[in-house]
């Protein structure tokens, strides 16, 4: 239904990846990406590589609600994660948010 309430949290990654380890980094991610789309709290997650900064990515992650998300934050897996992941980085930051909001789009339905 265009314009529903979702109520989801979202999560919103920024990542400076050392240079020259950009697709090792994909790869990796990849990888080991089920650590968090196989929780049950988990709505999905995208890996976007910015067009107008090297090296930057940015990964989006929905949670059915913001303390399922914090739950996974403090958890032994998303360490295993992080841990995977934490030698492409060069530095990030993190933003979370409530979706008020989603319209679908023409080429979604």
């Amino acid at each position: 239904m265009p314009g529903a309430t979702t109520g989801s949290f979202r999560v919103l990654l920024r990542m400076q990846i050392k240079p020259g380890m950009e697709r090792d980094f994909e790869e990796v991610w990849a990888q080991v990406g089920d650590a968090i789309t196989e929780q049950p709290a988990n709505l999905g997650q995208w890996l976007s590589r910015s067009d107008d900064e090297p090296g930057v990515y940015y990964i989006v992650s929905d949670w059915v609600d913001e303390p399922a998300f914090r739950t996974f934050e403090k958890s032994d897996r998303h360490l295993g994660h992080r841990t995977k992941l934490h030698p492409y980085r060069e530095g990030g930051s993190m933003w979370t948010m409530h979706v008020v909001h989603r319209m679908i789009g023409a080429g979604e339905r």
